[in-house]
């Protein structure tokens, strides 16, 4: 995809972003748009971009991964702070992740008149589907990598107990919270903007289909109610996933593999599907897949462990 298609897309989204709901709880947060829809992949991948990027505002980043380079269409969330950038997840399958991230953070730094800032880069979790752009930000000796394993993660976050306590990250002007959330992978957090009140809650809560192992359902259960309890004492915006996976409709999700998808979900929901999530595992008696209207708790028996 050439520069003038990528500025064209920017523009294309920034032009049908839905200002943001005020945040629940709070009124002196920094105000940001989401877009009315996303890209998926199709139905003519000639013309998908590798990643569409939408400016939620001037110092906050969403980015998706077309659905034509990888089924999982991922999502990556920058965030810019005086001295230092956070980019949450670097991609899925054969993508050049780290090349249009740095470009990205060039603009900026040249659209603010601002010196550059350092590169942190973390994860949501450490499946492949968030981790395959990697090697490329460890090649590049300014960035700062945080590897998806919990004590890298307590080290760079000062998080003194896994997953009881919570840590943070200094961008200089700017804080993000680091909470542990590990079930749905022993390296899941969750990362919240005190500037925006945007929780990003990864692979753990979005629209769609939430993976557990049979044998983790009581570590995700836990996570749940720390989230939960994380959320009663904050304010949120938005809480924002890593994918889209469930329809516009209720209770129907599109099948694991498919590309386009023409009328999915929001990528946004709120607080109180965190409170939602947390209620499910509690009123959970045995590990069981539980199926609600924006999201499926979907539960696996033992077995090799999956990806996703």
């Amino acid at each position: 995809m050439n520069s003038n298609a990528s500025a064209l897309l920017l523009s294309v989204s920034l032009a049908v972003a839905a200002f943001a709901a005020p945040p629940e709880g709070g009124s002196s947060l920094q105000s940001g748009t989401l877009p009315q829809s996303w890209l998926t992949g199709g139905p003519n991948c000639v013309t998908v971009p590798d990643w569409q990027v939408h400016e939620y505002n001037a110092n906050f980043y969403i980015l998706r991964e077309s659905g034509c380079t990888h089924y999982e269409k991922p999502f990556l969330y920058l965030i810019i702070g005086n001295e230092k950038a956070l980019l949450e997840d670097t991609g899925a399958g054969a993508v050049q992740t780290a090349p249009f991230v740095m470009s990205l953070l060039e603009k900026w730094a040249k659209k603010n008149n601002h010196a550059p800032v350092e590169l942190v880069v973390i994860h949501s979790h450490g499946h492949g589907d968030h981790t395959a752009g990697d090697k490329q930000f460890q090649a590049i000796p300014a960035v700062k990598f945080i590897a998806a394993e919990p004590a890298e993660i307590q080290k760079a976050a000062g998080i003194t107990a896994w997953p009881e306590g919570h840590g943070s990250i200094d961008l200089g002007g700017r804080v993000v919270d680091v909470v542990p959330i590990p079930g749905h992978n022993n390296a899941s957090i969750a990362l919240y903007d005190r500037a925006t009140g945007n929780l990003l809650t990864g692979d753990s809560l979005y629209p769609g289909r939430l993976y557990v192992g049979a044998a983790e359902v009581s570590v995700f259960a836990a996570s749940a109610r720390r989230l939960a309890a994380f959320v009663e004492t904050h304010p949120i915006a938005h809480v924002l996933g890593t994918h889209i996976e469930q329809s516009a409709t209720a209770y129907v999700d599109y099948p694991r593999g498919t590309t386009y998808q023409p009328a999915e979900h929001s990528l946004e929901l709120s607080r109180s599907h965190v409170l939602e999530l947390n209620r499910a595992f509690e009123q959970m008696k045995e590990p069981a897949t539980v199926a609600l209207p924006d999201f499926t708790i979907s539960v696996r028996a033992p077995g090799p462990p999956r990806a996703r």
